[in-house]
């Protein structure tokens, strides 16, 4: 890991912090096998091929009639010779003057060229009549039209999607190789920090970042360590991040990364590994460490639920996601018009909550879902987008022009 990463004393923007965490993460080398319905959300480690083509023969694009445009007398009417059905094709010659009776998707036979859709005829019993002039070559969907044999369907590095494993089942492809599931170990410390099954004395709260954090996990498919909350000790902190890091890729912590804290973890990461802790040039979430242990990478997130997970999603996602072996991230962001004040001093990117409509017209709008403390979760849950505003950025009034950027599936499902 590069000494700049630790040297940083300065605020880091959120592009600066994304690009030191991907020029010091690697990707695992480890790949398996896997039925490619088990293949949801796996990361592709190879380019995946066509066997075959697509469609695996000319067929039919409409229930019709097909013929040969060439031995065809419009004075005349076609004389019906056969069927052609999905599954089932004509074997048989078409000559002058004859057609067969072809559903969609069935084989057109060698003979024909064109098929007329059944609506541009006019049948009596085995006579058709052709009632549209005919373009050779129409309704015909080409054998390889979609996919040509030895064609790459898809990259390494694309998390599968549903659409994806049909693709595969498509052109007979029933396993597909994959990277490995990464390991993530989650830990939590604090004595003021309680589980949802106990009572809160004074000073207590519920620890809820653990709960977001290992669900998010779950949806890009890792293999999820949780060692729950830790108290505030420093031998038994130190043996948790040991175990850790021996099990996992990464560990992640949340909480006691802001700079200037006498901390317990703080204490530990310096004694196990090389970990810089950083200012953020963001609003919510400022304060965010990351380096090395000796086995695994460490994210350590604040403590605060909705700063944790803005940084977990905005800044330490992108490196979890290199660490995959998947293609980086690209988030579709939106001018919207803001139906309410906004309030930003200048200094920090903010991350501000969101809900955004668009109305009959097309146009984007956007509303603050109120109160954005650092310890609001309700702000993320109430919302469908981010409010982006840039560092500069002042206070905005309601009419003037935003930019959004909507939840995708892991925040927003």
């Amino acid at each position: 890991m590069s000494n700049d990463c630790f040297s940083l004393q300065q605020f880091l923007s959120v592009e600066e912090a994304i690009n030191n965490i991907l020029k010091n993460v690697e990707v695992i080398q480890e790949t398996e096998l896997v039925a490619i319905d088990n293949a949801l959300d796996r990361v592709l480690s190879v380019d995946v091929v066509s066997p075959v083509a697509v469609p695996p023969h000319d067929n039919s694009a409409m229930d019709g009639y097909a013929l040969n445009v060439e031995k065809f007398n419009a004075d005349k009417p076609l004389k019906l010779i056969g069927r052609a059905m999905a599954g089932k094709p004509f074997e048989g010659v078409c000559r002058e003057n004859e057609c067969v009776r072809i559903m969609t998707g069935g084989v057109v036979p060698n003979s024909c060229d064109s098929v007329v859709m059944q609506e541009h005829c006019l049948v009596d019993g085995d006579n058709i009549r052709i009632e549209k002039t005919i373009k050779q070559g129409q309704n015909i969907r080409r054998r390889g039209e979609d996919i040509q044999p030895g064609q790459v369907i898809l990259e390494k590095g694309k998390r599968i999607s549903a659409i994806d494993i049909a693709l595969f089942a498509s052109v007979g492809i029933g396993e597909i190789e994959v990277k490995r599931k990464i390991k993530v170990a989650l830990i939590a410390t604090g004595d003021e920090l309680k589980t949802v099954t106990e009572s809160l004395s004074t000073g207590d709260i519920y620890e809820s970042n653990g709960y977001f954090l290992k669900h998010m996990l779950a949806k890009i498919n890792a293999d999820v360590i949780d060692y729950g909350i830790i108290a505030d000790d420093f031998e038994l902190i130190k043996q948790t991040f040991i175990d850790a890091d021996s099990r996992a890729d990464l560990v992640i912590s949340s909480g006691g990364v802001s700079v200037g804290d006498a901390d317990y973890t703080k204490l530990v990461l310096d004694d196990l590994g090389k970990v810089g802790f950083w200012k953020i040039a963001m609003k919510p979430g400022k304060p965010l460490a990351f380096g090395l242990l000796p086995s695994s990478i460490f994210f350590g997130l604040p403590g605060n639920p909705v700063s944790a997970a803005v940084t977990f999603y905005q800044i330490a996602l992108h490196g979890i996601n290199a660490i995959a072996g998947a293609n980086p991230i690209k988030r579709m962001r939106f001018s919207a018009q803001t139906l309410t004040d906004i309030r930003k001093a200048p200094g920090r990117m903010d991350f501000q909550r969101g809900v955004y409509s668009i109305n009959e017209q097309g146009e984007i709008s956007v509303m603050s879902t109120g109160v954005q403390g650092s310890g609001v979760l309700s702000s993320i849950g109430k919302a469908n987008c981010f409010i982006i505003l840039d560092k500069e950025q002042g206070s905005i009034t309601a009419g003037q022009t935003v930019i959004i950027e909507p939840f995708d599936a892991l925040l927003g499902g």
